[in-house]
């Protein structure tokens, strides 16, 4: 079929009227349909069922460093836990710093920080006339919640298929001293699912921030999330490439197991400068006596080391793969050439990023809404929920199964189809 700015208005007209009738009969079955959120689904949660076995009232509760996991102490995480997201992480155990079942809580805490106490002797933020963050568009909404709860200003980036566009990045850190951070999720990104050239993570290593507290938020969160064995992204690695450039403060780094294991009961880590632990650490001192023990000794059995931790994500890759493959598949079957939409292929993650024309994001996800299919909030992908464009929309294959996925995938294609119609009647 032609695309659809080609089509005289009689056509246009024509095809409004099949589509509307198409809509009608999708929505009188009273479909109740997820795609909202990046959730793993049953199928993956099962693989990790295995996690509730290794411990047990007659199991040797005592870690590697001699501690009785059901007790206080060891602040910074099981030595064996350490060994383990340090490997998952691509960095030295002393760079790394377990927390509880959240990388989001970690993340959160370390604004939190920022802002009461300031980073490394710096004023804290809070005292500060203004704090800015630049935030790589479309990007993860928790990202922007968290600085928008601290009422931080958010800077929109451009995200090109290498990553940010770091000419904007480099500039603006050089020139504005109240910019004090940036979010990343350097692989697989969420929601275009790129992952960030070696040129983009060096220029990042060797910025010259005007702030001597600027840092760089890099959430690791697919670090192992393939979906292909044979055909993986690969990224450098960050921390190292700063300690090159002199720069060895400039990261956070955070990681967990919560597409891994269980997302609710994970295991989550910094990974930094020793400089940067040791503060993070006089915090956490005065916040818990410790995390939970149980769950890193846990995680440690059921794992052994990073291979177990590979073999068990091929798992879930293919539980993911024919999801995202399905969608895809409808895609492209449904809309390519038709000139109304534009999508990402992204070979790991949890996401697909859809961009319709221009204006038309809300009314398609309102649409689909209608006829029984719940996705991600269009603007969601934005700081404030404001995309400027309305034409981004992430689509999350995980968590239906594969027969409802099939069925929303055709919910998604027919509300594109007459929501850009529309559009067009307008135009």
């Amino acid at each position: 079929m032609k695309a659809y700015q080609e089509l005289s208005t009689e056509e246009l007209l024509a095809l409004k009227q099949e589509l509307e009738k198409e809509f009608e009969d999708v929505k009188g079955k009273g479909l109740k349909l997820d795609m909202s959120r990046g959730k793993p689904a049953k199928a993956q949660l099962d693989l990790s069922n295995g996690m509730m076995d290794v411990l047990n009232s007659s199991s040797d509760m005592v870690c590697e460093a001699g501690v009785d996991c059901r007790n206080y102490g060891v602040l910074d995480g099981i030595p064996e836990a350490r060994k383990l997201l340090a490997d998952m992480s691509e960095v030295p155990e002393k760079n790394i710093l377990i927390y509880g079942n959240s990388s989001l809580s970690i993340m959160f805490d370390t604004v939190a920080r920022s802002m009461t106490q300031g980073v490394m002797g710096s004023t804290p933020w809070s005292k500060l006339d203004k704090v800015k963050f630049l935030c790589p568009v479309p990007g993860y909404d928790r990202h922007f919640a968290v600085t928008e709860y601290f009422g931080i200003e958010m800077v929109n980036v451009p995200m090109l298929p290498t990553g940010p566009d770091m000419d904007i990045v480099e500039k603006l850190v050089a020139e504005d001293e109240s910019i004090k951070g940036i979010w990343c999720v350097p692989k697989y990104q969420n929601p275009m699912g790129i992952s960030f050239s070696d040129e983009t993570v060096r220029r990042f290593a060797n910025l010259k921030p005007a702030a001597k507290d600027f840092r760089i938020f890099w959430d690791n969160a697919y670090s192992i999330h393939h979906l292909y064995e044979d055909d993986q992204d690969v990224i450098l690695e960050l921390l190292t490439e700063c300690e090159k450039a002199g720069n060895p403060d400039m990261v956070y780094k955070f990681i967990s197991t919560s597409k891994v294991s269980f997302p609710g009961s994970g295991i989550a880590a910094l990974a930094a400068s020793e400089a940067n632990l040791e503060e993070a650490k006089k915090y956490m001192f005065y916040q818990t006596i410790g995390h939970d023990k149980l769950n890193q000794l846990r995680h440690v059995r059921f794992f052994k080391n990073l291979d177990g931790m590979r073999e068990h994500m091929k798992k879930h890759a293919d539980i993911l793969r024919p999801k995202f493959e399905a969608v895809l598949n409808v895609l492209e079957e449904e809309l390519g050439g038709l000139g109304i939409g534009s999508w990402s292929r992204p070979k790991g993650g949890y996401f697909i990023s859809f961009d319709a024309m221009e204006g038309c994001a809300k009314d398609i996800v309102a649409k689909a809404k209608e006829a029984g299919l719940v996705m991600t909030g269009a603007g969601a992908t934005f700081p404030y929920g404001k995309d400027p464009k309305d034409s981004n929309i992430r689509i999350a294959p995980s968590f239906p199964t594969p027969e409802e996925l099939a069925v929303a995938a055709q919910i998604f294609v027919l509300s594109v189809k007459l929501v850009s119609v529309n559009k067009l009647l307008e135009g």
